[in-house]
C-alpha cells in the first residue's frame, strides 16, 4: 500500500513540475535567424554546420543564412574545414551575423579548377531545396539531389558531391528505405569521409540490426578529437544500442555512461533524457528490473522538462515496463496521466486539428493499453468504457488497425461476460473492420510497389550520375598523371627509350627472319620428302601395271594386251605429268582412278563389278587433292579384297558433300577383309612387302602439316564379321 502511495505521489509531482517546466520552455525557446560569412570579404559561405548544446542542428544555406529553433542560454557552434569552429552564447533573441577569418581559407585548395563559387551556392540551394521536400515528396526530393549532382559536373568538388549523397541516403532514410540508404552513405564517405555521414551509416546499419557494421564504422571516430560533443554523445549512444542488440548488457550500460558523461557535460538535455532511458531499457533487457526502475524514473523527471512529445514518449515507455512486471495499477495510472496530458494538447491546438506526435502516441492507443491492463486483471467492466472511447477515436482518426484490435477485444470482453448478443455484434464488426482493413493493405501495397518502383528509378538515374562522374573523373586523373610523368622524364629518358625501341626492333627482325628460315627450310625439307615419296610411288605403280601386261602376255591374248598397254600409256602419261605437283584437281584425279579401274577390271572381270558415284550438287573443280592418294587404296582393295573372293564383288567409290568447304569420299568393297587377307598373305609366304599404303601415310602426314590438316583417312571394316573394307577420305578445300 505504502508503494502505490509513492507512485501516485511521485505521478502528482510529475504533472505539476511538467506543467511548470513546460510554461518555462514554451516562454524561453524561439527560432533565431542567422547568417555567416567571410569577416574581409563579407561573403556568404553555405554548407556550414550550425548546432546547439541541446542538440538542435542545420546548415546554412546558399545565402550563408540559416534558422534554428534555441533557447536562451544555449551555446551556438559553427563549424566547417574551411574555417576554425567558432562558438556563440544565444543572450538575446535578435538575430546574428557570424564573422569567420579566412586566412586559412584557399579556394584553390577547397574547389576544382572548373568549379566555382557561383556552382557551389547552387548547388547548396539544390540540397537546400531536397531537404525542404524531403518529408512531403520523396520524388521531388530525391530529383533536386540528382539534379544537384548533375550541376556539379563530371569532375565536381568530391566534397560537395559527398554532401549530395549524404542528403540523398538522409532522404532514404527518413523514409524508412535503408538499403538504398546505406549504399549512398557508404559511396560518400568512400568520396569524402566526415563525421555526420558516419554517424548517419551508423545510424542505419543500427535500424537493420547489422550490429557489427555499426561498431566497424563507428568504433575509429573514438579516437577522433574534432567532433562535436553532439556527435560524440551520438556515437557513444549508437555504439550502446548495437553492444544491446548483441544482448552484451555490461558494455552497452558502459557505453551510454560514457555519451551521459559527455552530455551532462556539455548541458546536452534531449541527450540525457535519451540515454538515461536507455540505460533503463538494457537493464530491463538483462532482467535487472530495480536498476531498471530506478532509471526509468529519473527518465521521467528528466523528460518532463523537455517538449511534451518526448515526455509523452518516455511515459508510455515506463508504462510498457510495468506492463511488462504485471504492476497494472501503476500502469493505468501512468497512462491514464498520458491520455490527460495528450488531451489537453490535442484541445490547445489552435489550427489543424491534433498535433503530430507520431503513429503510437495516440488517444486509441493508450486507451486500449489501459482496457489491456484492467482485462489483465480481469477487470471487465472497467475495461469496456475504455475499449469504447478508443474504437471511436481510432474510427475519427481512420486507425483501421487499432480500430479492429479494439473492436475483437471488445467482444472478447462481452464474451466473458456472458453478453453473447453484443459479443456477436461486436464481432460482426470486426470482421467488416477485417475486411476494410484487406482491402486497404492491398491499396497500400499496390502504392508501396509503385513507390518502389519510383525510388529505384530515381536511385538508378542518381548511380548512373555517379559512374559516370567516377568514370570521368579517373580518366581526367589518369591523363594528368601520364601528363605529368612524361614532361618530368621525357628529357632523362628519351634516348633510353629511343634505344629500348631500337633494340626491340632489332630483336623483332631477328626473330621474324629466324622463323622465316625455320619454315623455309621446313618447306623445302617437307617438299624433298614429297618428291621422294612420290618417286617410290611411281615404280611401285609401274611394277604392278608391267605385271598386268606380263599377265595379257602369257595368256597370249594379244587383243586385250594392246588395248590395256593403249590405255596404260594413257594413264602413265598423266601419272607422270602430275608427278611434281603437290595437289591436282578432284575430277583430274576421279578421272585417272576411273581409268585405273577399268584397267583392273578387264584384268578380273569375273571377279568384281565397280561403281563411282558423284554428288551432282558438288562443285568438283573447287577441290584439290594429292595426286595418286586414292590409287593404293583402290589397288588394296581388288588385290586382296576381291580377288581372293569366291563370287563375285563390288568396289564403290563414292563422294559426297558433308559442308559447303568439305567433302567425303569413300572406297568400299565386298571382299574377304582385312584379317583374312592378311592370312592369306602369310599362307602364301608372300614376301615382298607393298610399300604403297606406308607411302601414303607419309604424304598425308606431310601435306596436313604443310596445309593444315587438309585430308583425312579412316578405314574400317565394312561388315561386323570382319569382311569387307571401308576406307573414308576426308578432304577439306582451301579458304
Amino acid at each position: 500500500m505504502k508503494k502505490h502511495f509513492f507512485y501516485i505521489l511521485l505521478l502528482f509531482l510529475m504533472i505539476s513540475f511538467e506543467g511548470v517546466s513546460q510554461n518555462r520552455i514554451s516562454a524561453q525557446s524561439f527560432t533565431l535567424k542567422g547568417g555567416v560569412e567571410m569577416k574581409d570579404t563579407a561573403s556568404p559561405i553555405s554548407g556550414v554546420l550550425v548546432s546547439t548544446s541541446t542538440g538542435g542542428q542545420t546548415f546554412t544555406d546558399a545565402l550563408g543564412q540559416f534558422r534554428l529553433d534555441v533557447t536562451l542560454g544555449d551555446q551556438l557552434t559553427i563549424q566547417d574545414a574551411r574555417f576554425e569552429t567558432v562558438s556563440v552564447l544565444i543572450k538575446t533573441k535578435d538575430d546574428i551575423l557570424v564573422q569567420v577569418e579566412d586566412s586559412d581559407f584557399n579556394e584553390e585548395k577547397h574547389s576544382t579548377s572548373d568549379f566555382s563559387k557561383s556552382a557551389i551556392s547552387f548547388h547548396q540551394v539544390l540540397l537546400d531545396s531536397a531537404i525542404a521536400y524531403k518529408k512531403i515528396d520523396i520524388v521531388k526530393s530525391t530529383d533536386f539531389v540528382a539534379k544537384s549532382i548533375n550541376q556539379l559536373g563530371k569532375r565536381g568538388n568530391k566534397k560537395e558531391f559527398a554532401k549530395s549523397l549524404s542528403t540523398l541516403g538522409d532522404i532514404y532514410l527518413f523514409h524508412k528505405q535503408y538499403d538504398f540508404a546505406i549504399d549512398n552513405f557508404e559511396d560518400a564517405l568512400e568520396v569524402n569521409k566526415t563525421i555526420e555521414t558516419s554517424l548517419l551509416l551508423g545510424k542505419t546499419y543500427a535500424i537493420v540490426k547489422n550490429y557489427a557494421k555499426v561498431e566497424e564504422v563507428l568504433t575509429p571516430l573514438k579516437e577522433l578529437k574534432n567532433m562535436l560533443p553532439y556527435q560524440r554523445v551520438t556515437m557513444y549512444e549508437l555504439l550502446g544500442d548495437a553492444k544491446k542488440g548483441e544482448g552484451v548488457i555490461p558494455t552497452a550500460v558502459s557505453y551510454y555512461e560514457e555519451g551521459l558523461k559527455v552530455a551532462n557535460k556539455n548541458q546536452i538535455s534531449p541527450k540525457i533524457t535519451d540515454l538515461t532511458s536507455k540505460i533503463a531499457d538494457a537493464y530491463a533487457q538483462g532482467n535487472q528490473l530495480v536498476e531498471a526502475e530506478a532509471y526509468y524514473g529519473n527518465s521521467l523527471e528528466l523528460a518532463s522538462k523537455l517538449a511534451p512529445k518526448r515526455a509523452l514518449e518516455e511515459k508510455e515507455k515506463v508504462a510498457d515496463f510495468y506492463n511488462k512486471k504485471n504492476q497494472y495499477p501503476e500502469e493505468i495510472a501512468l497512462r491514464k496521466n498520458s491520455l490527460a496530458t495528450l488531451q489537453e494538447l490535442n484541445s490547445s491546438k489552435k489550427v489543424g486539428g491534433k498535433r503530430d506526435l507520431g503513429d503510437t502516441i495516440t488517444t486509441q492507443r493508450i486507451n486500449y493499453k489501459i482496457a489491456n491492463a484492467y482485462i489483465s486483471q480481469d477487470k471487465y467492466n472497467e475495461a469496456i468504457p475504455f475499449l469504447q472511447r478508443s474504437i471511436v477515436d481510432a474510427g475519427t482518426d481512420d486507425d483501421l488497425l487499432v480500430q479492429k484490435d479494439a473492436t475483437r477485444k471488445l467482444s472478447e470482453v462481452y464474451e466473458y461476460k456472458g453478453d453473447f448478443n453484443k459479443a456477436l455484434e461486436s464481432y460482426q464488426d470486426y470482421v467488416a473492420l477485417v475486411d476494410t482493413l484487406y482491402v486497404r493493405k492491398e491499396q497500400e501495397i499496390s502504392r508501396a510497389a509503385r513507390f518502389n518502383r519510383e525510388i529505384a528509378s530515381t536511385q538508378s538515374r542518381i548511380t548512373g550520375l555517379e559512374q559516370e562522374r567516377e568514370l570521368s573523373q579517373s580518366k581526367y586523373d589518369l591523363a594528368l598523371t601520364q601528363q605529368e610523368l612524361s614532361e618530368e622524364s621525357y628529357k632523362n629518358q628519351k634516348w633510353i627509350i629511343y634505344s629500348l625501341i631500337f633494340g626491340l626492333v632489332l630483336m623483332a627482325l631477328a626473330a621474324f627472319f629466324f622463323y622465316r628460315s625455320n619454315q623455309q627450310q621446313k618447306l623445302s625439307n617437307n617438299l624433298l620428302a614429297l618428291r621422294s615419296l612420290r618417286s617410290q610411288m611411281n615404280p611401285h605403280f609401274i611394277f604392278n601395271a608391267l605385271n598386268s601386261v606380263n599377265n595379257f602376255i602369257a595368256k597370249s591374248d594379244e587383243r586385250s594386251a594392246n588395248r590395256y598397254l593403249s590405255d596404260f600409256s594413257t594413264l602413265m602419261r598423266s601419272v607422270l605429268e602430275n608427278s611434281e605437283q603437290d595437289y591436282i584437281p578432284l575430277s583430274k584425279e576421279l578421272n585417272l582412278l576411273e581409268l585405273y579401274i577399268k584397267l583392273e577390271h578387264s584384268r578380273f572381270p569375273d571377279k568384281f563389278d565397280y561403281k563411282i558415284i558423284i554428288d551432282e550438287a558438288l562443285d568438283i573443280p573447287s577441290f584439290q587433292i594429292p595426286p595418286m592418294l586414292l590409287q593404293p587404296y583402290i589397288e588394296n582393295a581388288i588385290w586382296h579384297g576381291l580377288r581372293y573372293k569366291d563370287e563375285k564383288g563390288v568396289l564403290e567409290v563414292s563422294v559426297s558433300s558433308k559442308g559447303d568447304n568439305e567433302l567425303e569420299i569413300c572406297i568400299s568393297d565386298d571382299g574377304i577383309g582385312r584379317k583374312k587377307s592378311a592370312e592369306l598373305k602369310t599362307q602364301n609366304q608372300k614376301k615382298q612387302k607393298s610399300k604403297g599404303m606406308g607411302n601414303i601415310k607419309q604424304r598425308v602426314s606431310i601435306l596436313n602439316d604443310m596445309h593444315k590438316d587438309k585430308v583425312a583417312i579412316q578405314i574400317l571394316d565394312l561388315s561386323k564379321d570382319g569382311t569387307g573394307t571401308k576406307v573414308i577420305f576426308t578432304l577439306k578445300k582451301d579458304v
